[in-house]
């Protein structure tokens, strides 16, 4: 019995030593193919891969699979990746010198014309120009937009600038407090933003004059000239509602959310390019953004208490937008000269005005 014993274990033994060594079907081939020459590549080349993992960002020859469901789980290696890395910093750069401009031409512009002055002093007669909701909608875009301006270029260009400042230690609790702020704030932009569109569409629609006014960009380029006639708001007013606005703004919002809210089921491919999307349309809209701010704040008199308080002086509306002046006076406006104005706000626009009256224009007693 023992012999028998033996005798079938010796026999199952080359059985399994023959079927080893006999090639299996299609071996032969693989062996002569693709791991025949990456084991030779080993010993010639070690640690190159290189065919192997060109195959798997193109996806081809390779099965692949995961226990994850969701869209792009099975997917290694992401070829478009390297594209969107390649293409962000000349993006960046360009950007950001369209930023710096901007910046430069507005300290130049300055320094050459100084803040534009009334030419005549004012009369104390007071017109309400915005309402409770225009400068509700106003305000709050505005500051949500300022936040996420400076917390998007501190994400976008902090690692060029502000990591050799402060370190990394430093600069890694600003990028993550950037990140957080921006994340939350955009929510209030995106619902703020349909609001303001709303309130100011209105008076924002073009007429004839307003190319009168863009031919001579309404006497901004001269250091003493009189500004073109305009309704409630001139062409330039009018292109950044429209283009920073109702086009660049809305852009950021749809590309924001695209980025924001994963859970939608886009690819990578999606918010790669929405990524690109939006740091374009971002860095135009604050180029824009900077002549806005400008001239609402020092480069017009007068124009940053109107939106802060709703009232303008009878001269101010005058010189800057005297079209609409008109309107007021012949009653066609739905703005109107205001009679019982808070002292504490009559205060601040007059002074506004008094400050901004031309050296050259002597103030009547």
């Amino acid at each position: 019995m023992r012999d028998v014993s033996r005798m079938r274990w010796l026999t199952r033994l080359i059985v399994l030593l023959w079927a080893i060594a006999l090639p299996q079907p299609g071996f032969a081939a693989d062996t002569t193919g693709g791991a025949h020459e990456q084991a030779q590549r080993q010993i010639t080349q070690p640690a190159n891969n290189a065919p192997f993992w060109r195959d798997v960002r193109r996806g081809e020859n390779t099965y692949q699979t995961t226990q994850v469901r969701g869209l792009e789980t099975n997917v290694l290696i992401q070829t478009e990746g390297q594209t969107w890395r390649l293409l962000r910093p000349p993006v960046y750069s360009v950007g950001g010198f369209i930023v710096m401009l901007a910046l430069l031409g507005i300290f130049g512009y300055y320094l050459w014309r100084g803040s534009i002055k009334l030419h005549e002093p004012p009369t104390g007669k007071l017109i309400r120009r915005f309402s409770d909701l225009d400068r509700f909608a106003h305000w709050t875009v505005a500051i949500s937009f300022v936040t996420l301006a400076i917390t998007g270029v501190m994400m976008t260009f902090g690692k060029y600038l502000l990591l050799p400042v402060f370190g990394y230690t430093l600069f890694s609790w600003l990028a993550i407090f950037a990140k957080n702020l921006h994340n939350f704030v955009a929510p209030v932009f995106l619902l703020a933003l349909p609001l303001l569109i709303l309130v100011f569409i209105r008076d924002n629609g073009l007429k004839r004059y307003d190319v009168e006014w863009l031919k001579t960009f309404g006497g901004m380029l001269s250091k003493t000239g009189t500004e073109v006639p305009s309704g409630r708001f001139n062409a330039g007013e009018k292109a950044v509602f429209w283009v920073m606005v109702c086009i660049l703004s809305v852009v950021l919002c749809i590309s924001g959310v695209v980025m924001l809210f994963a859970n939608f089921e886009q690819g990578r491919l999606t918010m790669q390019s929405a990524n690109i999307v939006h740091v374009v349309a971002a860095l135009l809209a604050i180029a824009m953004a900077i002549f806005h701010i400008y001239l609402g704040t020092i480069g017009m008199k007068g124009a940053y208490k109107a939106m802060r308080t709703g009232y303008v002086d009878e001269t101010w509306a005058r010189e800057h937008h005297e079209i609409w002046y008109e309107e007021v006076k012949a009653g066609t406006a739905r703005q109107q000269f205001a009679e019982n104005v808070p002292p504490r706000i009559r205060m601040q626009v007059e002074q506004s005005v008094d400050q901004g009256i031309s050296e050259a224009t002597p103030r009547e007693q």
